[in-house]
């Protein structure tokens, strides 16, 4: 048997710490948490049915996570600043709407779609107002404007469909730029815009502050009514970009557009790893819990399982990851 010298063992020894340290590093990141078992889900579907693997599959899932990754972006934000917004489902409706009329009334594409949008960024002022100066529970003022929204666009259309909407407007919900949507393209670049946000300048890591404990942000001179404010209007403008998308998707803005998707989003956050207690939270975790939740319905119909299914799992998956950050902050002390 050979020996070895000490420098060799030295050499080995710190080869393998910092191995060891390097895996361990990976191993603390909070998205592998959610990001393997998509990944295992994912794989025994394709082997089961090897058509979910197929190109036009995979584009179709990944438009459909994009819808709800787009708001998604800026619902993180919120969660991340100690909020949430049940307003976002009726606040893109209400954008599709706004700039289904303005088109019909024929004011050129890209202005209408301004119109929308900056309507919907209202609203999200309206909600951080109400929230940072008054202080009114965020879930009791987004659920007031969820009801106000929803009622505004059922006033404007009464229930009925806007269209038709033009060709060139369709393109963006419909159209291809490489063989790649357009509405995938718009998330990636808002998805790598809000990360740069987060986490490279001073308002990112105001939110997280901010979202940690208020009041040390307070003293610490973080004007938080702004960083509250702004969070809501960025997540207002949001809903109306997915808005106009969804509109241009259909060829037609309809009043029960985003019903329901208020919890789709808010699953796909919480799902990611950000804390519904706020102070932590990453959009790239935010990108796989929305790619995640696009897997399980998508495979469920390659199952042949009944679609009614998918709200067991997602409500139980919701659950597990609501828990396990609870553990977490427990292990933690901040708790």
């Amino acid at each position: 048997m050979a020996i070895k010298s000490p420098a060799t063992q030295e050499k080995e020894s710190k080869g393998t710490g910092t191995f060891g340290s390097i895996m361990k590093r990976i191993l603390r990141q909070r998205e592998l948490g959610i990001a393997i078992p998509s990944i295992l889900i994912a794989v025994i579907i394709g082997i089961i049915n090897p058509v979910f693997f197929q190109i036009d599959n995979i584009i179709n899932m990944l438009r459909n996570s994009a819808f709800v990754f787009i708001i998604g972006v800026t619902m993180t934000y919120v969660f991340i600043g100690g909020g949430m917004d049940l307003s976002v489902g009726s606040t893109l409706a209400l954008g599709g709407v706004l700039t289904g009329l303005a088109l019909l009334a024929n004011i050129p594409i890209w202005v209408s779609i301004i119109l929308g949008i900056a309507a919907c960024g209202a609203v999200g002022f309206l909600n951080g107002i109400f929230v940072s100066r008054f202080k009114i529970p965020s879930f009791i003022v987004t659920l007031g404007m969820m009801y106000i929204a929803r009622g505004v666009v059922q006033v404007l259309t009464r229930g009925n469909p806007v269209y038709p909407l033009p060709e060139n407007f369709n393109f963006i919900g419909q159209g291809f730029v490489a063989g790649i949507p357009v509405v995938v393209i718009v998330a990636v670049v808002l998805g790598i815009i809000g990360h740069i946000n987060l986490s490279s300048t001073v308002f990112g890591r105001s939110m997280f502050a901010v979202g940690g404990n208020t009041e040390t942000a307070r003293v610490s001179g973080i004007n938080v009514l702004r960083i509250s404010l702004l969070t809501y209007v960025l997540n207002g403008l949001t809903s109306g970009i997915t808005g106009v998308l969804t509109a241009a998707r259909l060829g037609s803005a309809l009043s029960n557009a985003g019903s329901g998707m208020e919890l789709q989003i808010i699953a796909a956050v919480i799902i990611g790893g950000t804390s519904m207690f706020g102070g932590s939270g990453s959009i790239l975790g935010t990108a796989i819990g929305a790619l995640l939740m696009s897997i399980i319905a998508n495979g469920m119909v390659f199952l042949k399982i009944s679609i009614y299914f998918q709200s067991v799992v997602i409500g139980l998956i919701i659950i597990l990851a609501v828990g396990l950050d609870q553990y977490n902050r427990k292990r933690q002390g901040t708790v």
